[in-house]
Protein backbone atom coordinates (compact mmCIF):
# COMPACT_ATOMS: atom_id res chain seq x y z
CA UNK A 1 0.00 0.00 0.00
CA UNK A 2 1.24 3.23 -0.86
CA UNK A 3 1.37 6.05 1.71
CA UNK A 4 0.80 9.61 1.16
CA UNK A 5 4.72 10.30 1.58
CA UNK A 6 5.24 8.41 -1.22
CA UNK A 7 2.61 10.22 -3.07
CA UNK A 8 4.00 13.82 -2.58
CA UNK A 9 7.40 12.66 -3.04
CA UNK A 10 8.98 12.62 0.47
CA UNK A 11 11.01 10.21 2.04
CA UNK A 12 9.03 9.10 5.25
CA UNK A 13 11.68 9.65 8.22
CA UNK A 14 12.93 6.24 9.70
CA UNK A 15 11.33 4.71 12.70
CA UNK A 16 15.02 3.78 13.79
CA UNK A 17 16.04 6.21 17.18
CA UNK A 18 12.67 6.91 18.38
CA UNK A 19 14.03 8.14 21.38
CA UNK A 20 16.23 10.64 19.17
CA UNK A 21 14.28 14.14 19.73
CA UNK A 22 14.40 15.88 16.42
CA UNK A 23 14.09 19.56 14.76
CA UNK A 24 11.33 20.08 12.31
CA UNK A 25 9.83 22.41 11.09
CA UNK A 26 6.12 23.07 9.63
CA UNK A 27 5.32 25.30 6.65
CA UNK A 28 2.26 25.81 5.59
CA UNK A 29 0.90 27.26 1.91
CA UNK A 30 -2.55 28.51 1.43
CA UNK A 31 -2.54 28.71 -2.75
CA UNK A 32 -5.35 28.86 -4.71
CA UNK A 33 -6.47 25.76 -5.93
CA UNK A 34 -4.64 23.65 -3.32
CA UNK A 35 -3.46 24.50 0.47
CA UNK A 36 0.08 21.76 1.87
CA UNK A 37 1.62 21.51 4.79
CA UNK A 38 5.14 19.98 4.54
CA UNK A 39 7.22 19.29 7.29
CA UNK A 40 11.34 19.52 6.95
CA UNK A 41 14.17 19.36 8.76
CA UNK A 42 16.84 21.87 9.05
CA UNK A 43 18.43 21.36 5.45
CA UNK A 44 15.67 21.79 3.88
CA UNK A 45 15.15 18.06 3.49
CA UNK A 46 10.52 17.44 2.94
CA UNK A 47 10.61 14.67 5.16
CA UNK A 48 6.20 14.58 5.64
CA UNK A 49 3.48 16.61 3.79
CA UNK A 50 -0.03 16.05 2.69
CA UNK A 51 -2.46 18.84 0.62
CA UNK A 52 -6.38 19.07 0.40
CA UNK A 53 -8.04 21.26 -2.62
CA UNK A 54 -8.70 24.73 -2.72
CA UNK A 55 -12.81 24.94 -3.02
CA UNK A 56 -14.14 27.83 -4.48
CA UNK A 57 -17.41 28.23 -4.53
CA UNK A 58 -20.12 30.80 -5.88
CA UNK A 59 -22.95 30.37 -3.89
CA UNK A 60 -25.04 33.37 -4.91
CA UNK A 61 -28.30 32.52 -7.26
CA UNK A 62 -28.51 36.33 -7.74
CA UNK A 63 -24.73 36.63 -8.27
CA UNK A 64 -23.51 33.97 -10.19
CA UNK A 65 -19.68 35.30 -10.75
CA UNK A 66 -19.29 35.89 -6.56
CA UNK A 67 -16.90 33.60 -5.63
CA UNK A 68 -16.02 32.66 -1.92
CA UNK A 69 -13.81 30.89 0.08
CA UNK A 70 -15.37 28.75 3.28
CA UNK A 71 -13.75 29.23 6.51
CA UNK A 72 -14.74 25.90 7.29
CA UNK A 73 -13.44 24.42 4.48
CA UNK A 74 -9.69 26.11 4.49
CA UNK A 75 -9.11 25.45 8.41
CA UNK A 76 -10.28 21.60 8.08
CA UNK A 77 -8.22 21.22 5.47
CA UNK A 78 -5.41 22.66 7.27
CA UNK A 79 -6.26 20.41 10.24
CA UNK A 80 -6.06 17.22 7.60
CA UNK A 81 -3.83 18.07 5.70
CA UNK A 82 -1.47 18.42 9.71
CA UNK A 83 -2.58 15.44 11.11
CA UNK A 84 -1.89 13.64 7.65
CA UNK A 85 1.85 14.94 7.42
CA UNK A 86 2.66 14.33 11.06
CA UNK A 87 1.21 11.40 11.16
CA UNK A 88 4.22 10.28 9.01
CA UNK A 89 6.49 11.40 11.74
CA UNK A 90 7.67 9.72 15.27
CA UNK A 91 7.14 12.64 17.17
CA UNK A 92 4.76 15.65 17.17
CA UNK A 93 7.21 17.60 19.41
CA UNK A 94 9.50 17.21 16.87
CA UNK A 95 7.99 20.36 15.16
CA UNK A 96 9.66 23.03 16.87
CA UNK A 97 7.53 26.01 14.92
CA UNK A 98 5.13 26.62 12.18
CA UNK A 99 4.44 29.11 9.92
CA UNK A 100 1.72 29.87 7.25
CA UNK A 101 2.24 31.78 3.46
CA UNK A 102 -0.21 31.66 1.15
CA UNK A 103 -2.16 34.73 -1.44
CA UNK A 104 -2.83 38.02 -0.19
CA UNK A 105 -6.05 40.04 0.10
CA UNK A 106 -8.64 37.61 1.21
CA UNK A 107 -9.67 37.89 4.77
CA UNK A 108 -12.81 36.72 6.93
CA UNK A 109 -14.31 39.05 9.86
CA UNK A 110 -13.77 37.12 13.29
CA UNK A 111 -16.32 37.85 16.46
CA UNK A 112 -15.57 38.75 19.58
CA UNK A 113 -16.55 34.95 20.66
CA UNK A 114 -13.63 33.78 18.18
CA UNK A 115 -16.26 32.60 15.19
CA UNK A 116 -15.90 33.89 11.68
CA UNK A 117 -19.32 36.08 10.39
CA UNK A 118 -18.93 35.84 7.04
CA UNK A 119 -17.03 33.90 4.19
CA UNK A 120 -13.77 34.75 2.70
CA UNK A 121 -14.36 37.07 -0.28
CA UNK A 122 -12.12 35.25 -3.12
CA UNK A 123 -9.72 37.71 -5.16
CA UNK A 124 -11.84 36.13 -8.01
CA UNK A 125 -15.24 37.95 -7.11
CA UNK A 126 -15.53 41.48 -8.96
CA UNK A 127 -18.19 42.10 -6.14
CA UNK A 128 -15.84 45.22 -5.40
CA UNK A 129 -15.96 46.93 -8.31
CA UNK A 130 -17.98 50.06 -7.20
CA UNK A 131 -15.29 50.17 -4.09
CA UNK A 132 -12.59 50.09 -6.55
CA UNK A 133 -13.83 52.67 -9.17
CA UNK A 134 -14.38 55.05 -5.27
CA UNK A 135 -11.05 54.24 -4.27
CA UNK A 136 -9.45 55.54 -7.69
CA UNK A 137 -11.14 58.59 -7.60
CA UNK A 138 -11.22 59.57 -4.23
CA UNK A 139 -7.57 58.67 -3.54
CA UNK A 140 -5.98 57.57 -7.05
CA UNK A 141 -3.15 55.43 -7.99
CA UNK A 142 -0.45 58.20 -7.53
CA UNK A 143 -1.33 58.86 -3.81
CA UNK A 144 -2.33 55.09 -3.30
CA UNK A 145 1.58 54.13 -4.57
CA UNK A 146 3.23 56.97 -3.02
CA UNK A 147 1.81 55.98 0.28
CA UNK A 148 1.45 52.17 -0.16
CA UNK A 149 3.66 50.93 -2.98
CA UNK A 150 0.36 49.60 -4.36
CA UNK A 151 -1.36 49.07 -7.57
CA UNK A 152 -5.22 49.42 -6.76
CA UNK A 153 -6.97 45.84 -7.37
CA UNK A 154 -10.68 45.42 -7.48
CA UNK A 155 -9.79 42.52 -4.84
CA UNK A 156 -7.43 44.52 -2.46
CA UNK A 157 -8.51 43.80 1.21
CA UNK A 158 -9.57 47.92 1.86
CA UNK A 159 -12.09 47.51 -0.77
CA UNK A 160 -13.90 44.30 0.60
CA UNK A 161 -13.94 46.21 3.83
CA UNK A 162 -15.90 49.29 2.22
CA UNK A 163 -18.25 46.46 0.22
CA UNK A 164 -18.93 45.09 3.96
CA UNK A 165 -19.70 48.82 5.37
CA UNK A 166 -21.96 49.40 2.79
CA UNK A 167 -23.13 46.09 2.55
CA UNK A 168 -23.33 43.76 5.47
CA UNK A 169 -22.90 46.82 7.99
CA UNK A 170 -24.50 44.96 10.89
CA UNK A 171 -21.75 41.84 10.43
CA UNK A 172 -19.39 45.18 10.35
CA UNK A 173 -20.70 46.58 13.58
CA UNK A 174 -20.10 42.70 15.08
CA UNK A 175 -16.36 42.30 14.20
CA UNK A 176 -13.47 42.17 16.39
CA UNK A 177 -11.11 42.05 13.73
CA UNK A 178 -10.46 41.06 9.97
CA UNK A 179 -8.10 38.82 9.19
CA UNK A 180 -6.17 37.86 6.24
CA UNK A 181 -6.23 34.10 5.40
CA UNK A 182 -2.51 33.63 6.72
CA UNK A 183 -3.93 35.62 10.16
CA UNK A 184 -6.70 33.56 10.24
CA UNK A 185 -4.94 29.87 10.33
CA UNK A 186 -2.56 31.00 12.85
CA UNK A 187 -5.28 32.64 14.94
CA UNK A 188 -7.37 29.18 14.88
CA UNK A 189 -3.97 27.38 15.57
CA UNK A 190 -3.16 29.89 18.56
CA UNK A 191 -5.55 32.08 19.73
CA UNK A 192 -3.79 35.43 18.70
CA UNK A 193 -4.28 38.58 16.42
CA UNK A 194 -1.01 39.39 14.00
CA UNK A 195 -0.24 40.32 10.30
CA UNK A 196 2.97 40.52 9.13
CA UNK A 197 4.42 43.70 7.03
CA UNK A 198 3.81 41.53 3.49
CA UNK A 199 0.59 41.02 4.42
CA UNK A 200 -0.15 44.21 5.71
CA UNK A 201 1.29 45.32 2.47
CA UNK A 202 -1.44 44.10 0.14
CA UNK A 203 -4.64 45.78 2.02
CA UNK A 204 -4.04 49.31 0.26
CA UNK A 205 -3.88 50.89 4.28
CA UNK A 206 -0.17 50.10 4.90
CA UNK A 207 2.27 52.38 5.09
CA UNK A 208 5.67 51.46 2.75
CA UNK A 209 7.95 54.08 4.83
CA UNK A 210 6.46 53.96 8.40
CA UNK A 211 5.94 50.45 8.13
CA UNK A 212 2.33 51.40 10.00
CA UNK A 213 -1.07 51.59 9.00
CA UNK A 214 -1.65 54.77 7.03
CA UNK A 215 -3.51 57.41 9.09
CA UNK A 216 -3.60 58.86 5.77
CA UNK A 217 -5.35 56.60 3.88
CA UNK A 218 -7.59 55.38 6.87
CA UNK A 219 -8.60 58.68 7.24
CA UNK A 220 -9.90 58.90 3.81
CA UNK A 221 -11.22 55.56 3.61
CA UNK A 222 -13.42 56.28 6.64
CA UNK A 223 -12.07 52.03 7.65
CA UNK A 224 -12.33 51.36 11.31
CA UNK A 225 -8.41 51.04 12.46
CA UNK A 226 -9.51 48.77 15.39
CA UNK A 227 -10.43 45.83 12.71
CA UNK A 228 -6.92 45.49 12.15
CA UNK A 229 -4.34 43.45 13.23
CA UNK A 230 -1.28 44.78 14.74
CA UNK A 231 1.43 44.53 11.71
CA UNK A 232 4.99 43.10 13.00
CA UNK A 233 7.87 41.42 10.94
CA UNK A 234 7.65 38.09 9.57
CA UNK A 235 9.21 35.36 11.51
CA UNK A 236 8.10 37.06 15.13
CA UNK A 237 6.51 34.44 17.56
CA UNK A 238 2.74 34.95 17.31
CA UNK A 239 1.60 32.58 20.11
CA UNK A 240 1.42 28.39 21.10
CA UNK A 241 -0.90 25.94 19.52
CA UNK A 242 -3.70 25.63 21.92
CA UNK A 243 -5.21 22.49 23.64
CA UNK A 244 -8.29 22.75 21.14
CA UNK A 245 -5.78 23.25 18.01
CA UNK A 246 -3.58 20.43 18.87
CA UNK A 247 -6.27 18.27 18.82
CA UNK A 248 -7.58 19.02 15.41
CA UNK A 249 -4.18 19.48 13.78
CA UNK A 250 -2.21 16.66 15.65
CA UNK A 251 0.64 19.34 16.56
CA UNK A 252 1.95 19.31 20.00
CA UNK A 253 0.46 22.06 22.38
CA UNK A 254 2.91 24.53 23.00
CA UNK A 255 4.12 24.85 19.37
CA UNK A 256 5.59 27.98 18.58
CA UNK A 257 3.35 29.41 16.11
CA UNK A 258 5.09 32.05 13.98
CA UNK A 259 4.69 34.97 11.51
CA UNK A 260 4.82 33.62 7.84
CA UNK A 261 3.92 36.02 5.00
CA UNK A 262 2.94 36.58 1.11
CA UNK A 263 3.44 33.93 -0.87
CA UNK A 264 5.93 35.14 -3.47
CA UNK A 265 8.35 37.02 -0.96
CA UNK A 266 8.41 33.44 1.06
CA UNK A 267 9.44 31.63 -1.88
CA UNK A 268 12.52 33.77 -2.67
CA UNK A 269 13.79 33.02 0.67
CA UNK A 270 15.71 29.02 -0.27
CA UNK A 271 16.80 30.46 -3.21
CA UNK A 272 18.86 33.16 -2.09
CA UNK A 273 16.70 35.42 -3.99
CA UNK A 274 16.29 38.13 -1.67
CA UNK A 275 19.84 39.20 -1.61
CA UNK A 276 21.26 42.61 -3.45
CA UNK A 277 21.14 41.47 -7.18
CA UNK A 278 19.96 38.51 -7.45
CA UNK A 279 16.59 38.24 -9.48
CA UNK A 280 13.90 35.33 -8.72
CA UNK A 281 11.68 34.26 -11.99
CA UNK A 282 9.16 32.45 -11.31
CA UNK A 283 7.25 30.56 -14.41
CA UNK A 284 3.87 28.95 -14.49
CA UNK A 285 0.48 30.08 -15.48
CA UNK A 286 2.03 33.15 -14.82
CA UNK A 287 5.41 34.79 -14.93
CA UNK A 288 6.52 36.46 -12.20
CA UNK A 289 10.00 38.21 -11.29
CA UNK A 290 11.03 39.08 -8.30
CA UNK A 291 13.94 41.15 -6.89
CA UNK A 292 14.60 42.42 -3.71
CA UNK A 293 15.15 46.58 -2.32
CA UNK A 294 17.23 48.32 -0.14
CA UNK A 295 14.02 51.25 0.17
CA UNK A 296 11.12 51.69 -0.75
CA UNK A 297 11.41 52.73 -4.47
CA UNK A 298 8.17 54.41 -4.88
CA UNK A 299 8.85 56.51 -7.98
CA UNK A 300 6.26 57.12 -11.02
CA UNK A 301 8.40 54.99 -13.29
CA UNK A 302 7.86 52.00 -10.72
CA UNK A 303 4.04 52.54 -10.68
CA UNK A 304 3.43 53.35 -14.57
CA UNK A 305 4.96 49.29 -14.65
CA UNK A 306 2.31 48.06 -13.17
CA UNK A 307 4.47 46.78 -10.35
CA UNK A 308 2.99 46.73 -6.36
CA UNK A 309 6.70 47.52 -3.93
CA UNK A 310 5.48 45.33 -0.48
CA UNK A 311 7.80 45.08 2.50
CA UNK A 312 9.85 41.99 2.39
CA UNK A 313 9.32 38.73 4.72
CA UNK A 314 12.93 38.40 4.49
CA UNK A 315 13.75 41.48 7.06
CA UNK A 316 12.13 44.66 8.55
CA UNK A 317 15.06 46.46 6.42
CA UNK A 318 14.05 45.00 3.00
CA UNK A 319 11.05 45.64 0.44
CA UNK A 320 10.30 43.41 -2.69
CA UNK A 321 9.51 44.58 -6.52
CA UNK A 322 6.69 42.23 -7.67
CA UNK A 323 6.44 42.31 -11.72
CA UNK A 324 3.83 39.97 -13.13
CA UNK A 325 2.97 39.02 -16.59
CA UNK A 326 0.92 36.05 -18.30
CA UNK A 327 3.54 33.06 -19.39
CA UNK A 328 2.62 29.62 -19.98
CA UNK A 329 -0.74 30.15 -20.14
CA UNK A 330 -0.37 30.96 -23.78
CA UNK A 331 1.59 27.65 -24.45
CA UNK A 332 -1.27 25.89 -22.81
CA UNK A 333 -3.67 27.89 -25.28
CA UNK A 334 -1.49 26.70 -28.33
CA UNK A 335 -1.31 23.08 -27.64
CA UNK A 336 -5.09 23.06 -26.74
CA UNK A 337 -5.79 24.58 -30.44
CA UNK A 338 -2.60 23.39 -32.72
CA UNK A 339 -1.45 20.12 -31.08
CA UNK A 340 -4.06 17.36 -32.00
CA UNK A 341 -1.19 15.84 -34.03
CA UNK A 342 1.01 15.32 -30.34
CA UNK A 343 -2.02 14.92 -28.27
CA UNK A 344 -3.02 11.67 -30.51
CA UNK A 345 0.44 10.51 -30.96
CA UNK A 346 1.62 10.69 -27.07
CA UNK A 347 -1.84 8.86 -26.24
CA UNK A 348 -0.89 6.51 -28.72
CA UNK A 349 2.38 5.56 -27.78
CA UNK A 350 2.35 6.75 -24.19
CA UNK A 351 4.35 9.82 -24.44
CA UNK A 352 4.33 12.86 -23.77
CA UNK A 353 2.81 15.57 -26.12
CA UNK A 354 4.83 18.18 -24.52
CA UNK A 355 8.53 16.67 -25.77
CA UNK A 356 7.02 15.89 -29.10
CA UNK A 357 6.21 20.19 -29.15
CA UNK A 358 8.68 21.25 -28.30
CA UNK A 359 10.69 19.09 -30.54
CA UNK A 360 8.42 20.93 -33.07
CA UNK A 361 9.53 24.38 -31.65
CA UNK A 362 13.21 23.27 -31.89
CA UNK A 363 13.10 22.57 -35.31
CA UNK A 364 12.11 26.37 -36.62
CA UNK A 365 15.36 28.45 -36.04
CA UNK A 366 16.20 31.19 -33.84
CA UNK A 367 14.07 34.15 -34.54
CA UNK A 368 11.16 31.63 -35.73
CA UNK A 369 11.13 31.92 -39.42
CA UNK A 370 10.73 36.22 -38.89
CA UNK A 371 7.62 35.15 -36.88
CA UNK A 372 6.66 36.96 -34.06
CA UNK A 373 4.10 36.88 -30.54
CA UNK A 374 2.96 39.57 -28.98
CA UNK A 375 1.52 37.54 -25.51
CA UNK A 376 -1.52 39.84 -24.72
CA UNK A 377 -4.26 37.50 -24.83
CA UNK A 378 -5.06 37.96 -21.21
CA UNK A 379 -4.55 41.78 -21.48
CA UNK A 380 -1.12 43.54 -20.80
CA UNK A 381 -0.26 43.45 -17.23
CA UNK A 382 3.62 44.60 -16.91
CA UNK A 383 5.59 46.07 -18.09
CA UNK A 384 3.15 47.84 -20.30
CA UNK A 385 -0.09 47.84 -18.44
CA UNK A 386 -2.88 47.73 -20.66
CA UNK A 387 -6.04 45.61 -20.47
CA UNK A 388 -7.72 46.14 -23.98
CA UNK A 389 -3.95 45.13 -25.38
CA UNK A 390 -4.32 41.62 -27.23
CA UNK A 391 -2.34 39.06 -28.80
CA UNK A 392 -0.90 38.95 -32.26
CA UNK A 393 0.91 36.91 -34.53
CA UNK A 394 3.19 38.91 -37.02
CA UNK A 395 4.69 37.92 -40.07
CA UNK A 396 3.02 35.52 -41.03
CA UNK A 397 3.70 33.82 -44.91
CA UNK A 398 2.58 30.97 -46.71
CA UNK A 399 5.64 29.12 -45.54
CA UNK A 400 5.61 29.54 -42.25
CA UNK A 401 4.97 26.48 -39.81
CA UNK A 402 3.25 25.37 -37.00
CA UNK A 403 6.99 24.99 -35.69
CA UNK A 404 7.52 28.49 -36.23
CA UNK A 405 4.67 29.43 -34.78
CA UNK A 406 5.26 27.72 -31.47
CA UNK A 407 8.31 28.68 -30.90
CA UNK A 408 7.13 32.40 -32.04
CA UNK A 409 5.28 31.88 -28.71
CA UNK A 410 8.21 30.68 -26.73
CA UNK A 411 10.08 33.52 -28.25
CA UNK A 412 7.43 36.35 -27.25
CA UNK A 413 7.23 35.03 -23.84
CA UNK A 414 11.05 35.55 -23.53
CA UNK A 415 11.00 38.85 -25.04
CA UNK A 416 8.54 40.10 -22.46
CA UNK A 417 10.95 38.65 -19.69
CA UNK A 418 13.66 40.71 -21.09
CA UNK A 419 10.95 43.61 -21.26
CA UNK A 420 10.18 43.44 -17.72
CA UNK A 421 14.07 43.09 -16.93
CA UNK A 422 15.17 45.97 -18.48
CA UNK A 423 12.31 47.81 -17.43
CA UNK A 424 12.93 47.07 -13.35
CA UNK A 425 16.73 47.87 -13.99
CA UNK A 426 15.83 51.48 -15.53
CA UNK A 427 13.39 52.32 -13.27
CA UNK A 428 15.58 50.82 -10.23
CA UNK A 429 19.50 51.97 -11.69
CA UNK A 430 20.29 49.09 -10.89
CA UNK A 431 21.30 45.82 -13.10
CA UNK A 432 20.70 42.06 -12.22
CA UNK A 433 23.80 40.11 -11.46
CA UNK A 434 22.13 36.56 -11.15
CA UNK A 435 18.83 35.07 -11.85
CA UNK A 436 17.52 31.66 -10.10
CA UNK A 437 14.57 30.43 -11.38
CA UNK A 438 11.66 27.79 -10.08
CA UNK A 439 8.05 26.96 -11.24
CA UNK A 440 6.72 24.18 -14.19
CA UNK A 441 8.69 25.83 -16.66
CA UNK A 442 12.19 24.99 -15.26
CA UNK A 443 11.18 21.46 -16.14
CA UNK A 444 11.04 22.81 -19.86
CA UNK A 445 14.82 22.66 -21.30
CA UNK A 446 14.30 24.54 -24.37
CA UNK A 447 12.32 26.95 -22.81
CA UNK A 448 14.70 27.93 -20.26
CA UNK A 449 17.55 27.57 -22.16
CA UNK A 450 16.04 30.60 -24.98
CA UNK A 451 15.62 32.58 -21.97
CA UNK A 452 19.19 32.69 -21.01
CA UNK A 453 19.92 32.99 -24.69
CA UNK A 454 17.83 35.85 -24.64
CA UNK A 455 18.53 37.43 -21.41
CA UNK A 456 22.46 37.04 -22.25
CA UNK A 457 22.77 35.69 -18.34
CA UNK A 458 23.23 32.70 -16.78
CA UNK A 459 19.81 30.91 -15.12
CA UNK A 460 20.31 28.67 -12.28
CA UNK A 461 16.99 26.25 -11.45
CA UNK A 462 17.70 24.79 -7.78
CA UNK A 463 16.81 21.52 -7.14
CA UNK A 464 14.05 22.86 -4.61
CA UNK A 465 10.55 21.93 -5.82
CA UNK A 466 8.05 23.64 -2.91
CA UNK A 467 10.58 26.90 -2.06
CA UNK A 468 7.14 28.16 -1.03
CA UNK A 469 6.44 26.34 2.19
CA UNK A 470 9.98 25.98 2.85
CA UNK A 471 10.08 29.41 3.03
CA UNK A 472 7.53 30.12 5.24
CA UNK A 473 9.28 27.48 7.58
CA UNK A 474 12.65 29.22 7.33
CA UNK A 475 11.02 31.65 9.17
CA UNK A 476 9.35 29.44 12.03
CA UNK A 477 12.54 28.68 12.24
CA UNK A 478 14.00 32.06 12.85
CA UNK A 479 11.48 32.65 15.27
CA UNK A 480 11.75 29.72 17.21
CA UNK A 481 15.88 30.63 17.54
CA UNK A 482 16.81 27.14 15.12
CA UNK A 483 18.24 29.75 12.56
CA UNK A 484 19.89 32.83 12.93
CA UNK A 485 18.45 34.31 9.94
CA UNK A 486 17.61 34.01 6.80
CA UNK A 487 21.23 33.79 5.36
CA UNK A 488 21.96 31.18 8.15
CA UNK A 489 18.61 29.36 6.83
CA UNK A 490 19.73 29.59 3.36
CA UNK A 491 23.26 28.48 3.45
CA UNK A 492 21.65 25.46 4.97
CA UNK A 493 18.98 24.40 3.04
CA UNK A 494 19.72 25.43 -0.42
CA UNK A 495 20.36 22.58 -3.88
CA UNK A 496 22.21 23.51 -6.67
CA UNK A 497 20.78 23.17 -9.79
CA UNK A 498 21.11 23.19 -13.62
CA UNK A 499 22.84 26.21 -15.17
CA UNK A 500 21.91 27.25 -18.74
CA UNK A 501 24.53 29.08 -19.89
CA UNK A 502 23.59 31.81 -22.79
CA UNK A 503 25.16 31.10 -26.14
CA UNK A 504 26.10 34.82 -26.93
CA UNK A 505 26.12 35.06 -30.30
CA UNK A 506 22.28 34.10 -30.09
CA UNK A 507 21.91 36.99 -27.63
CA UNK A 508 23.53 39.48 -29.68
CA UNK A 509 20.77 38.26 -32.81
CA UNK A 510 18.04 38.75 -30.23
CA UNK A 511 18.51 41.61 -29.31
CA UNK A 512 18.52 43.06 -32.53
CA UNK A 513 15.58 40.96 -32.50
CA UNK A 514 14.02 42.94 -29.64
CA UNK A 515 13.97 46.26 -31.06
CA UNK A 516 11.06 44.89 -33.38
CA UNK A 517 9.63 42.90 -30.99
CA UNK A 518 8.91 46.31 -28.89
CA UNK A 519 7.30 48.26 -31.83
CA UNK A 520 4.46 45.83 -32.02
CA UNK A 521 2.83 46.69 -29.02
CA UNK A 522 2.23 50.51 -30.14
CA UNK A 523 1.73 49.74 -33.71
CA UNK A 524 -1.47 47.66 -32.60
CA UNK A 525 -2.71 49.34 -30.14
CA UNK A 526 -4.88 52.02 -31.46
CA UNK A 527 -6.42 49.26 -33.65
CA UNK A 528 -6.71 47.01 -30.13
CA UNK A 529 -8.59 49.30 -28.61
CA UNK A 530 -10.72 49.89 -31.11
CA UNK A 531 -11.53 45.89 -31.48
CA UNK A 532 -11.72 45.71 -27.60
CA UNK A 533 -14.73 48.20 -28.06
CA UNK A 534 -16.34 46.44 -30.99
CA UNK A 535 -19.57 44.48 -30.35
CA UNK A 536 -18.80 40.90 -30.64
Amino acid sequence: MTNSADKAGLSAPSNLGKDIMMDYLAGIDLGSTSLKVIIYDLEGNAVSGANRPTERFNPYPEHPDWAIWKPEQIWGGVCESLKEAIGQIDEPADIKGVAVTGMGMDGVPIGADGNWLYPFISWHCPRTEPQYRWWMEHIGPEKQFEVGGNQIWVFNTALRLLWMKENEPEILAKTDKWLLIEDFINFMLSGKYGTDHSMASTTLLFDQRKRVWSDELIEISGIDRSLLCDPQPSGTPLGKVHAKAAEATGLAEGTTVVLGGHDYCCGTLPVGAFQPGVVLDVTGTWEIVVTALSEPVLTPEVREMGIPVHSHVASPDMWSIMAAAVAADMLEWFRREYAFEEKQNAEKNSGDEWDQLMKLAQASPPGANGVMFLPHMSGSHCPVVDHQSMGAFVGLRNIVTRGDMLRAVIEGLDYQFVQIVRGLEKSLGTKPQKFVAIGGATKNQFWMQNKADMIGKSIETPEIEEPTPLGAAILAGIGVGLYENVQDAYEKVYKPGKVYQPNLELTKKYHKWFKTFEAIYPSLKDLNARLHGQPT
